[in-house]
């Protein structure tokens, strides 16, 4: 029974050493505006942008961490592939900025 116990306390222990899966954080764009101003991810998560105006925008890391073009209408993703946090903003609206907190798993 002792040996029982040990065998599956040690697959509980070992199971929840494992990362979680990626997912993916969403940032709304509207009325020329980024509607969440500050997400957190992990690294390995992707943030994906929807843009719901009738203009396009980018969300352009400062620092070049990344840079997304987000047509009218449509939607873009991009993987977080460093911890850090990183203000972004729109190349064709600078005062839409925002930032994403991004930490390790």
């Amino acid at each position: 029974m002792t040996r029982r116990f040990i065998a599956v306390a040690a697959l509980v222990i070992a199971s929840s050493a494992v990362a979680a899966p990626p997912t993916t954080v969403t940032v709304s764009i509207d009325k020329v505006m980024f509607r969440e101003l500050s997400v957190s991810a992990h690294v390995g998560d992707t943030i994906e942008w929807i843009n719901k105006d009738v203009v396009d925008h980018t969300a352009t890391a400062k620092g070049g961490a990344f840079k997304v073009e987000v047509p009218a209408g449509k939607k873009a993703r991009v993987v977080l592939k460093k911890a850090g946090t990183f203000d972004y903003y729109c190349e064709y609206h600078p005062n839409m900025t925002a930032k994403v907190v991004v930490t390790a798993r």
